[in-house]
């Protein structure tokens, strides 16, 4: 997604991203992989399940975040084992959103030129 900033940016269009996780570990995502747009915290999926874009992690799926030592508590610094589904929303200034993309499996993602395809289309 990094990518599509400048382009974004050319369309008046900005880019942010949120993520249930701390603050530290946020910054840490940004560092790594060199993020140039916003990473916001949403605190316990609160915004995201207003949107029913959250799930509950299935206990076997807790077993093997265990054994690869991932801990959503430490990350997301509360115990509710959620996390939101892949989504991108096109949203305009007056909070209309205008195209969305959602998958509940978090291997599938969006490709980024649709996001610049769908801005452009407004």
């Amino acid at each position: 997604m990094r990518d599509i900033v400048d382009d974004l940016a050319e369309l008046n269009t900005t880019m942010v991203a949120i993520s249930p996780q701390i603050q530290d570990k946020n910054k840490e995502l940004v560092d790594k992989h060199k993020l140039n747009f916003d990473l916001l915290r949403d605190e316990g999926n609160a915004y995201t399940a207003q949107l029913g874009l959250v799930f509950t992690v299935a206990p076997e799926i807790k077993d093997i975040y265990d054994g690869f030592g991932i801990s959503l508590p430490a990350s997301n610094g509360e115990d509710s084992w959620t996390l939101p589904m892949p989504t991108r929303l096109v949203v305009t200034p007056d909070g209309i959103v205008r195209a969305t993309d959602t998958d509940p499996n978090h291997t599938v993602r969006p490709e980024p030129q649709k996001t610049v395809d769908d801005v452009k289309a407004l």
